[in-house]
């Protein structure tokens, strides 16, 4: 597990200034709503592991391995509702295409991981968590909301078994 970790941030070493998420930091909050209207924030899921992705709408498909990778082993049980969520975030600051055109895109992949996808129209979160623009973004919390992976882009593969095995370890904390 520490060599999971250890790799992880390593992977994750980009230039960060001293306010930009990092592994082993807490993550501050957030409140965004979905395309209902409803609003959530990290509270919203206490006592859960969060996978987050972070995304710009127009590479949306980024880090769909990844989240592949994620349904597969919620659908195998590896995964419980109970003890894990995953979500994703839509940055809408980051792209020229219209809200309602990113909601039906949400709305697809909301019903493809049934899953919940919120908006960011400010980048708040981006700014806040210092994300990368322009690309996807993963971000792993434990249940205390402790950073413990965060990839700004696309997630390499021969990483996307080690950050599922991670969520799969840390709900089972």
């Amino acid at each position: 597990m520490l060599g999971i970790l250890a790799l992880i941030s390593i992977l994750c070493a980009a230039p960060a200034r001293a306010e930009d998420l990092r592994v082993g930091m807490s993550a501050t909050d957030w409140q965004f709503q979905d395309a209902d209207k409803n609003e959530f924030t990290m509270g919203s899921w206490l006592g859960k592991v969060l996978s987050i992705i972070y995304v710009d709408p127009d590479v949306s498909d980024l880090n769909e391995h990844y989240a592949d990778a994620l349904k597969k082993a919620k659908d195998e049980g590896q995964l419980k509702d109970e003890a894990y969520k995953g979500i994703g975030i839509a940055d809408c600051a980051a792209t020229w295409k219209p809200n309602f055109a990113i909601r039906a895109i949400a709305g697809k992949k909301a019903k493809k991981f049934n899953t919940v996808i919120l908006f960011d129209l400010k980048a708040s979160l981006r700014k806040a968590w210092g994300l990368k623009q322009d690309t996807s973004n993963v971000i792993i919390l434990d249940k205390n909301r402790i950073c413990r992976a965060i990839v700004r882009g696309r997630v390499p593969d021969d990483q996307v078994d080690s950050l599922v095995q991670l969520a799969i370890d840390l709900q089972n904390k």
